[in-house]
């Protein structure tokens, strides 16, 4: 049986993706770079194989940030954020704020707590981690 798959898209529509819903991991990361290419107070992303992740609209509408090892690609439109090419180039981080339909995983820690920004507070039981946490 194939897998549900999700739709996502950025805020002017002009980038638009799929991806099975088969994530891996998901969390909440409060580092400063999240913050400032988000801005908001944390990212949540959901961790699968970059492969999984299919563009079906907007190629050549892409604006990123670094390289094929570790990027954040945006929509070069409206300048949302799609994704982040992470783990030397074989995982994206999908924000979750993105997808148009429901995926299945929930954030099940917060990372980068140790860069969190003083004015938001964390209010869930989540764990909480200073810095990055495998697993």
């Amino acid at each position: 049986m194939s897998p549900r798959m999700l739709s996502g898209q950025c805020f002017c529509g002009a980038v638009a993706y799929v991806v099975p819903d088969e994530f891996v991991y998901a969390a909440n990361c409060y580092c400063s770079n999240c913050r400032r290419t988000t801005g908001s107070a944390f990212k949540p992303f959901a961790g699968i194989a970059r492969e999984r992740l299919t563009l079906t609209r907007g190629h050549t509408d892409l604006l990123i940030h670094g390289d094929g090892q570790g990027n954040d690609t945006h929509c070069g439109v409206c300048g949302s954020l799609r994704y982040s090419v992470v783990r030397a180039g074989a995982f994206v981080h999908v924000a979750m704020g993105t997808l148009v339909d429901d995926p299945t995983i929930r954030p099940t820690k917060h990372i980068f707590v140790g860069s969190k920004a003083p004015w938001y507070a964390i209010t869930d039981e989540l764990p909480q981690y200073d810095a990055h946490a495998m697993g």
